[in-house]
């Protein structure tokens, strides 16, 4: 008798476990959101820190910094899947630029459009991580060479490769809160003066996004 009731007890527990890790859409609904499903678009905005990791050769020696930069950001998700999404993202950000030997280098905007294609863990959970991997193209615009003995500087656009990882949090209905984090594998080369100095710089930047979305 002891172990049918051990039996019983244990077959309820694992039935609520499925139930907490599998909802319904029922359950969601008496919980007050709704799961990702095949279909869906998820529309977030975002405040992103763009934070570079930077590395640098130049054909005068020395290091190159690039301050980070805080902006808004947009993207759009759509779900192909109940797991399996596409998602691009749309920001620019301004930075700051200089020389351990010459000083500032002016600064300079970057525009880097990123896709993923993401993979996301319990879509119909109210936590629901996700990880994703993609490709990214970067337009360097609105060069400022600082003047003085540096009169012109010219950043080359560039591919580059991400990594992302987030998770989406149901707040009610169709709202969810976000955290999100990018690595961008990202590389240019910079002509400074036309050409007189050179330099290959690794940016790598990381991107740390916190924000709400919207799912339709």
């Amino acid at each position: 008798m002891k172990i049918a009731r051990t039996s019983r007890a244990a077959a309820a527990a694992l039935a609520l476990a499925a139930a907490g890790f599998a909802a319904t859409p029922e359950a969601q609904a008496q919980q007050g959101f709704s799961g990702k499903s095949a279909g869906d678009i998820m529309v977030r905005a975002r405040i992103i820190g763009a934070i570079p990791d930077e590395d640098a050769t130049t054909s005068i020696g020395g290091n190159v910094s690039v301050s980070n930069d805080w902006v808004p950001e947009v993207d759009f998700t759509y779900f192909v899947t109940d797991n399996i999404a596409l998602e691009l993202i749309a920001a620019t950000t301004r930075h700051d630029v200089s020389h351990s030997a010459a000083g500032s280098l002016g600064k300079v905007s970057l525009l880097p459009p990123t896709l993923t294609l993401q993979y996301h863990f319990m879509p119909k959970e109210r936590f629901s991580p996700y990880l994703g991997a993609g490709v990214n193209y970067t337009f360097f615009y609105n060069e400022d060479a600082p003047g003085g003995a540096i009169t012109s500087i010219d950043y080359k656009n560039s591919w580059g490769w991400a990594l992302q990882g987030g998770v989406d949090a149901a707040l009610t209905g169709n709202w969810y809160a976000n955290v999100d984090v990018k690595k961008i594998f990202l590389s240019t080369d910079v002509s400074i003066n036309g050409g007189a100095v050179t330099a290959d710089v690794d940016l790598d930047p990381w991107i740390v996004g916190f924000g709400v979305g919207y799912k339709f």
